[in-house]
């Protein structure tokens, strides 16, 4: 079959090149994008008089039969014709004729990819933040019905002192409100675009970039043309973010599976996200948590290979740029099935109260406000330090908890211990007490469920405004 290109060709290309070179396998995925691209396109040569409006009009009509076809999973994709651009075009031929080879006017593949790329990748960022916001509004749901709940918080997870289930959670919730201020953030600089930059230089037709900018309802146009073809880096901060975001799930993930083990029995996850043994019939697995956990580490290898694909490369295109799809691509996917069965997880759990109760309970995790009652009393905070942790030494030898002991044992550590330590160490005393802003204390944890749920809304109106944008 003669290339679209073959012009200044002899021979065609040997099979094997033919297949290692197409990307219609994995870009054909752009096609509903490359469409949406090529009837901005025809529609601005009509426009500015380079084509006739008749023949925009036919091409627009045909794109529009090809885009039905598509919908209806009618099209078929030749690996003879390389990539979805192509292959798009030969659809269009079969339906308008000749009047189809018309639209390539004033475009090159170079700008056309970049275009539906640019499609795609600010498509996907209203996808993600939505999915971001789903698993956002959950953990604040649980938040809400777990108030008052006490739980060890950890560091080098051993238990350190006691906090609110809901502060621990909504910890969560703020990390994901910077992954979702990140994909915003990101969206304005993909919302940009780089159709009529041609192959590298621009064109000789009269063409109007800005009208092809807003019909696509982008926000601007590259100021230099080869700058448009040649660079990637709004797909490498979309890669970016999603590893920080995916970073954020494995942590999530990894509490979740280690919450789900017989030690520590914080919570249940529902059976239809669970799996169980083939051969162990008691046994119930958080898969699915420890699955996120280990695509965590694919996102991060999609983020280095188009570091390291474009490390290299002179201005303007090069073919090496083919790569930059197949990664991004498989990011979305992991990214959003990720956030979709995180969200479930959260959603459809049993916290089991008592059960995080009793091990704050346990591990000294008052032991800080032992000796912060101290320093309160006029002792230095380090003499404090040294004191109560003698008081643990004693503890320890003795199997007993700091509230199972006497006044009087209290008082051989320090005459500055009175009655009132016993109040002090109180679970509910040690988490109301931290009363400083973004503590565990019950005013601070409603202070940031307030501001999660402006978070919340504010998100909300960004997806309905961008949403008809990315829709059209």
């Amino acid at each position: 079959m003669q290339k679209l290109w073959g012009g200044r060709f002899s021979a065609s290309a040997d099979s094997f090149a033919e297949e290692f070179g197409a990307s219609i396998s994995f870009d054909k995925r752009l096609a509903p994008f490359d469409i949406q691209g090529s009837v901005a396109h025809a529609t601005m040569l009509g426009t500015c008089g380079i084509i006739s409006a008749a023949e925009s009009q036919a091409i627009v009509d045909g794109l529009g039969k090809v885009r039905a076809k598509l919908e209806k999973g009618e099209l078929e994709f030749r690996l003879s014709d390389e990539d979805i651009h192509m292959n798009i075009e030969r659809y269009l031929t079969e339906e308008i004729g000749s009047v189809a080879g018309k639209l390539h006017t004033a475009r090159s593949r170079n700008d056309q990819v970049a275009t539906s790329f640019h499609l795609f990748v600010r498509s996907s960022i209203v996808d993600v933040v939505e999915a971001f916001q789903e698993l956002q509004s959950r953990l604040v749901e649980q938040a809400v019905e777990h108030a008052g709940v006490i739980m060890p918080g950890y560091t080098h997870l051993q238990r350190a002192q006691p906090v609110l289930f809901s502060h621990h959670l909504l910890a969560y919730a703020q990390m994901l409100q910077r992954d979702i201020d990140r994909a915003i953030d990101l969206y304005d600089r993909a919302n940009v675009l780089p159709l009529g930059a041609g192959a590298l230089a621009g064109t000789t037709f009269p063409i109007d970039r800005h009208l092809s900018a807003d019909l696509l309802g982008f926000a601007a146009v590259y100021e230099n043309s080869m700058d448009a073809v040649s660079d990637r880096d709004f797909v490498l901060e979309f890669l970016s973010l999603a590893s920080i975001a995916m970073m954020h799930l494995s942590r999530l993930c990894e509490e979740i599976v280690i919450w789900t083990t017989g030690e520590f029995g914080y919570i249940e996850l529902h059976d239809s996200l669970s799996t169980g043994s083939s051969m162990m019939p008691q046994k119930k697995n958080a898969d699915f948590a420890e699955l996120v956990r280990g695509k965590t580490g694919r996102v991060y290898g999609a983020l280095v290979s188009l570091l390291t694909t474009m490390k290299g490369l002179p201005l303007t295109y090069n073919k090496d740029m083919q790569e930059d799809k197949e990664g991004c691509f498989d990011t979305v996917d992991t990214l959003l099935g990720s956030l979709t069965v995180v969200a479930a997880m959260v959603r459809t759990w049993k916290v089991k109260e008592s059960a995080m109760r009793t091990s704050a309970a346990g591990g000294f995790t008052n032991a800080t406000d032992a000796a912060d009652y101290l320093a309160k009393r006029g002792m230095p905070f380090r003499e404090a330090h040294e004191v109560v942790g003698r008081l643990v030494k004693h503890c320890i030898a003795n199997e007993k908890a700091l509230l199972d002991l006497s006044l009087i044992e209290f008082k051989s550590f320090s005459s500055l211990f009175e009655e009132d330590v016993f109040q002090a160490l109180a679970l509910e005393t040690v988490v109301e007490r931290r009363t400083s802003y973004g503590g565990t204390g019950g005013e601070s944890v409603n202070r940031q469920l307030e501001v999660a749920r402006e978070l919340l809304c504010r998100t909300t109106a960004w997806v309905d405004a961008a949403t008809p944008i990315v829709r059209r």
